[in-house]
C-alpha cells in the first residue's frame, strides 16, 4: 500500500505547485480513515519539496516515483523510492529516507544515535541502519525484488537535507562505517554527490515499466 505513485516529472510538478503534502493528506484519510499530524503534513511539505530538488536538479524526470509505501505485515512506511534503469538498461530502485534533523550526538549502541524528537532528545536507529532495513525487508518480501530471471536490483540512502555536519560529527563516526557503506547518508551540502549516486544506478530512467511491475508485484 502506497499513498502516492506516479512519474517523477508528475512529482517535482506536485511538488512545485504545493500540492504534494495535500494529496497525501488526503489520500492518508482514504485509506487509514483519520487525518495524519500537522507534523507529518509539514514533514511531507518540507522534506519533499527538497528531493523533489535533487530529482529536479539531476535530470532524474524519467524515473518512478513511490511515497509513503507501507512494507508489507508492517505500520512502516518508506518515505521515498525511485525507480528507473541504469546505464546498461537494468531494472533499479533506490529507496530515500529523508530526516528533517539539524544535529545529533553518538549513542552507546553500535546502530543507534541521539538526536532531537519533539521537545526532548532520545535514541534512535542512525538514518543509515534504519533505511538498510527497510532495503532488506522489502527485497526478502516484494516478489518485484527476488522473482523472475532479473529481478529489480534494491539499494538504499538517507537525505537529511537540513543537516549541517560539524568537523568530527558523530552521524559519520568510525562505529557506523559498516552502514554507512552499505546505505550512504547524505546532508545538506551533499547535493552532487546524491545526484551521482543516484544517476549511478537510474542513468537510463524509463522508470515507468519498473514502477508498473512494483505496483502489480506481490
Amino acid at each position: 500500500m502506497r499513498l502516492y505513485a506516479g512519474m517523477s516529472r508528475e512529482f517535482i510538478d506536485d511538488a512545485v505547485h504545493n500540492r504534494i503534502a495535500a494529496l497525501l493528506r488526503d489520500a492518508f484519510q482514504r485509506v487509514y480513515r483519520f487525518r495524519p499530524s500537522p507534523s507529518e503534513e509539514n514533514s511531507w511539505r518540507n522534506s519533499l519539496s527538497k528531493v523533489s530538488q535533487i530529482f529536479q536538479h539531476g535530470g532524474l524526470l524519467d524515473h518512478g516515483v513511490i511515497l509513503e509505501y507501507q512494507l508489507p505485515l508492517t505500520s512502516r512506511r518508506l518515505d521515498c523510492l525511485i525507480a528507473g534503469k541504469d546505464g546498461d538498461g537494468r531494472a533499479e530502485a533506490v529507496i530515500i529516507e529523508l530526516k528533517q534533523w539539524s544535529g545529533c550526538e553518538a549513542a552507546y549502541e553500535s546502530d543507534l544515535v541521539v538526536t532531537a524528537i519533539g521537545k526532548g532528545k532520545r535514541e534512535v536507529l542512525h538514518p543509515s541502519a534504519q533505511v538498510g532495513q527497510y532495503r532488506r525487508y522489502l527485497a526478502d518480501t516484494h516478489t518485484a525484488f527476488y522473482e523472475g530471471i532479473e529481478p529489480i536490483t534494491l539499494s538504499a540512502c538517507s537525505y537529511l537535507h537540513n543537516y549541517e555536519p560539524p568537523a568530527n560529527d558523530p552521524l559519520f563516526a568510525a562505529q557506523y562505517q559498516r552502514l554507512l557503506e552499505q546505505a550512504p547518508l547524505f546532508t545538506a551540502d551533499d547535493v552532487n554527490p546524491m545526484i551521482a549516486y543516484l544517476r549511478a544506478r537510474l542513468e537510463r530512467g524509463e522508470g515507468a515499466p519498473i514502477l508498473e511491475r512494483i505496483e502489480r508485484s506481490k
